[in-house]
């Protein structure tokens, strides 16, 4: 039997068994031409103890001995590094991926030109709005224009093309327009995900999104989600979008495996790496609480296998979890989502206010929940404050705080990796349920029946598709028939 080609980044059932590290972010340089106000590394001067060259080329050989199928560049900004070219050379030679985030700000032609002959396959670029905004949030006037200006010349040189946008308090209104400009721009993949209370945003609360406007959100994403697929351009949710709401089945649809959101995955299937060689789970983690080593010290292999501040998905359990997601209905599978939004928020990680399902289930108990920042960052990169979160009623009355318990010290490494459980899909309201479920908690309906019923309305729709194409072949067949008598008459 042939073996399945996985896109890069795609986890498998065997990679979250084996924690094997499929896609690793490497943070090159933090080295940077924007000064974005809601940096998570405030980014902008190269760290003081950079990788070498060499170091870099050993990083690069260590992740092929991992089996790592993609290794995406960040900075900073990548390309102010001299050796950029050389270490997606080096990605490439390697066999493994080479793909690159930017802020698009002087990434130009001959850039673009000289990293695709390096071997490189794929670059987002970040663009969060319309011109005016996008300038605003990114510090730099003008570089809205280098961005679609990078997106057109990926175009021109058949890089494949993605655009990264954060979703803040401001950036709403603007989505609409985003999506069909980066369309005419010529990218395929649209990546949103929430800004998050870290770094310069931690200064800026202002970017950040109230948890209770993911109801706003949600819905308008679903419908952009419906108008991408008519420009060909793919929204794929970064992980602290969603979760289980009515939407997940078409967010996580190319997730042909799960179909749905799995949990944090940092450290379990992926890997982050920064400038200095700092080793996490992930590369948007806070550095002070997630570092597990650094590659001048130990192996990648080592920190993987070895280090508790890379084991903690694989190891976290329900106990772990606190406030809505202890007793979620979802909490097993999702564990209380992105790592990186709930704990740089709340400073303990296990409880996640930006989840659908959860201002949903909230608001038919006319619930919401706020948060309000109450000690600023140090000022490092990747720092986080401290924000207190309230629930009250939607009219903001009846504040109540919700304070974290103290993080659990008896941690006991499992003997095997956790495998995310796999659940179905109601056909009556589109929302996700536990595994041999008859009865759905959310709508009440018989989960098999409605599945039977969804699958004959498949077979009927296919069937009527076939006749179709059946019958326009017939046509163009008789048609080819006339033009040939016509022809000889």
């Amino acid at each position: 039997m042939q073996e399945r080609k996985l896109p890069h980044r795609y986890a498998t059932e065997d990679d979250f068994a084996r924690s094997h590290p499929i896609h690793a972010v490497w943070e090159i340089t933090l080295a940077c031409n924007l000064k974005c106000v809601h940096c998570g590394s405030r980014a902008g001067k190269a760290r003081e103890s950079e990788l070498s060259t060499e170091e870099c080329l050993d990083v690069v050989r260590q992740l092929a001995r991992l089996r790592v199928r993609e290794v995406t560049i960040i900075g900073g900004e990548a390309f102010l590094r001299r050796d950029w070219l050389d270490i997606i050379r080096a990605i490439r030679d390697h066999g493994m991926h080479p793909s690159m985030q930017s802020g698009g700000l002087a990434l130009n032609e001959q850039r673009i030109a000289a990293a695709k002959e390096a071997g490189l396959k794929s670059c987002g670029i970040s663009i969060d709005g319309s011109p005016e905004l996008h300038d605003k949030l990114r510090g730099v006037k003008g570089s809205y224009e280098h961005a679609i200006r990078a997106l057109k010349l990926l175009k021109k040189y058949e890089l494949v093309s993605s655009v990264n946008t954060q979703i803040g308090a401001q950036t709403l209104p603007h989505l609409r327009d985003l999506l069909h400009l980066i369309a005419d721009a010529g990218a395929k993949n649209w990546q949103i995900q929430l800004t998050v209370a870290m770094g310069n945003a931690v200064d800026h609360p202002e970017v950040l999104m109230q948890p209770h406007q993911i109801l706003e959100l949600m819905p308008h994403l679903a419908e952009l989600f419906e108008e991408g697929l008519e420009l060909g351009v793919l929204m794929q949710p970064g992980n602290n979008i969603g979760y289980f709401g009515p939407y997940e089945h078409r967010w996580r649809a190319t997730d042909v495996e799960y179909g749905h959101f799995q949990g944090c995955a940092a450290g379990h299937a992926t890997l982050g790496i920064e400038a200095d060689g700092t080793i996490k789970g992930c590369p948007s983690l806070a550095t002070a609480d997630y570092s597990g080593g650094n590659v001048r010290d130990m192996t990648i292999e080592d920190i993987w296998l070895h280090s508790d501040q890379l084991r903690f998905t694989r190891d976290r359990t329900l106990d772990d979890l606190w406030g809505f997601c202890r007793t979620c209905y979802y909490a097993d599978v999702c564990r209380s989502g992105c790592t990186w939004t709930n704990h740089t928020l709340l400073g303990r990680a296990g409880n996640n206010p930006y989840c659908h399902h959860r201002a949903l289930t909230l608001a038919k108990e006319g619930k919401r929940e706020r948060i309000v920042k109450v000690a600023d960052a140090p000022g490092t990169p990747f720092d986080r404050g401290l924000f207190s979160l309230f629930l009250e009623n939607m009219d903001g009355t009846d504040s109540v705080v919700q304070v974290p318990p103290p993080e659990r010290t008896n941690i006991v490494r499992t003997s095997e990796d956790r495998v995310p459980p796999t659940l179905m899909l109601c056909h009556g309201c589109e929302q996700y349920v536990q595994p041999d479920t008859i009865t759905c908690p959310f709508c009440g309906g018989d989960v098999e029946a409605l599945m039977d019923e969804h699958e004959q309305q498949e077979r009927a729709i296919e069937a009527a598709a076939a006749r179709v194409r059946e019958l326009l072949a017939q046509t163009v067949e008789r048609q080819a028939l006339s033009l040939s008598n016509d022809s000889a008459g």
